[in-house]
């Protein structure tokens, strides 16, 4: 990949791979209730763990393309949709109408952080 491209990239790729981690660590324990609260807190912190270390060379080198305005929004984007299929494939959660008409309206915002580009 050239070097000119890699900057606009891998804030994409890392930052989704982050959110998986990053989700799994927030709501991952919630399909194991009965699992003690500490060993949830502590798995979490492990897993998270990963997720920094994918979230921090993101915004580093994401930050050679974008703002830090652009890579939050970025960031927020690929956490809504990692979110989703994660409720619906690992909690079996519904994924309502009026969740996916909520996401598109923040999607649409996110469209506008970009427009003037």
């Amino acid at each position: 990949m050239s070097t000119d491209l890699w900057p606009k990239v891998a804030p994409f790729l890392l930052l989704a791979a982050s959110n998986v981690f990053m989700t799994f660590a927030w709501y991952g324990h919630l399909k194991h209730k009965s699992a003690p609260l500490w060993i949830a807190i502590l798995v979490s912190w492990l897993i998270a763990l990963a997720e920094y270390a994918l979230a921090v060379p993101a915004n580093r080198i994401g930050s050679r393309a974008y703002s830090t305005a652009e890579l939050k929004t970025i960031q927020e984007a690929i956490t809504l949709t990692v979110f989703a299929v994660f409720s619906v494939t690992w909690l079996g959660e519904p994924l309502k109408a009026t969740t996916v008409v909520g996401f598109i309206f923040i999607f649409i915002g996110a469209f506008f952080v970009f427009l003037d580009r």
